[in-house]
C-alpha cells in the first residue's frame, strides 16, 4: 500500500515537473514571437532627399538640381527637406543658393542671385559674406554666366568647385562647397549648352548631384 501511494507521488511529480517545463517553453515562444512581431513592425529609417542609402553621422543627406531651360526651376534638398524648388515658389532665373550651418545642421538662408539684371557688385558682396566654414548649395537656372565676372568665379572656386572656371553661357551647373576652404568638392556636375546634344533646344539637358555630404 505504501509503496503504491509512493509510486503515485512520484507520477503527480513528474506530470508537474513536466507541466512547468511545457509552460516555460511555452513563455518563451510566445515572447520570441512578441519580440519578432515588434521588430517585424518596427520603423526602419529612410535615405533622405530620394537617396538610395543612409546617410552615416557624420554625413549630410543632399540632392541638388539644375533648373529645366528657363521653364522649371531648380530644386535644392538638405537634410530630408526641400529647401528651394519650382513647387515651393522660391528660386528664380540665375544662382539659387542654400547656405547651411554645418556645425548645428541648420540652412542659415536662402536666396536667388539675379544674373542677368542684378549688380555685380551687390552679387560679389552676397558671396563674400557668407561665412568660411559654411555649407554652400548652388543650383543654376537659365543663363548665370552674364554677370559671373572672374572675381565671382574665384569665390566659388575658394568654396571647392572645379568647374566654375568654365562655365559657359545657358550650361546648367550644379555644386556644393564649403566656403573659405578651397578644398575641391566631389559634388559638383555642369551640362553643356551644345546644339548638337541639348534637350531644350537652345539650353541643355538638367544636372544634379545627389549624396552624403561630410561634415567635418
Amino acid at each position: 500500500m505504501r509503496s503504491q501511494a509512493l509510486f503515485f507521488l512520484s507520477a503527480l511529480m513528474v506530470v508537474g515537473l513536466m507541466t512547468w517545463g511545457l509552460s516555460i517553453v511555452a513563455s518563451v515562444i510566445q515572447k520570441s514571437r512578441r519580440v519578432s512581431a515588434k521588430q517585424k513592425h518596427a520603423t526602419v529609417p529612410a535615405p533622405k532627399c530620394g537617396l538610395l542609402t543612409l546617410c552615416t553621422a557624420d554625413q549630410f543627406p543632399v540632392h541638388v538640381s539644375s533648373g529645366a531651360a528657363d521653364i522649371v526651376g531648380p530644386k535644392i534638398c538638405f537634410n530630408g527637406k526641400i529647401i528651394m524648388s519650382h513647387v515651393l515658389n522660391n528660386v528664380g532665373l540665375g544662382l539659387n543658393i542654400v547656405v547651411v550651418n554645418i556645425s548645428s545642421g541648420s540652412v542659415e538662408s536662402s536666396t536667388v542671385l539675379n544674373m542677368k539684371n542684378g549688380a555685380e557688385k551687390d552679387i560679389l558682396q552676397r558671396l563674400n559674406s557668407i561665412k568660411p566654414g559654411m555649407m554652400v548649395l548652388v543650383a543654376s537656372f537659365g543663363d548665370v554666366t552674364l554677370k559671373m565676372s572672374d572675381e565671382i568665379r574665384d569665390v566659388f572656386v575658394g568654396m571647392g568647385s572645379s568647374l566654375v572656371s568654365s562655365l559657359k553661357y545657358r550650361d546648367n551647373w550644379v555644386f556644393v562647397g564649403r566656403g573659405g576652404t578651397g578644398d575641391k568638392s566631389l559634388f559638383e556636375k555642369r551640362s553643356v549648352n551644345d546644339a548638337k546634344t541639348n534637350v531644350y533646344e537652345t539650353y541643355p539637358a538638367v544636372v544634379e548631384v545627389a549624396g552624403c555630404f561630410p561634415k567635418d
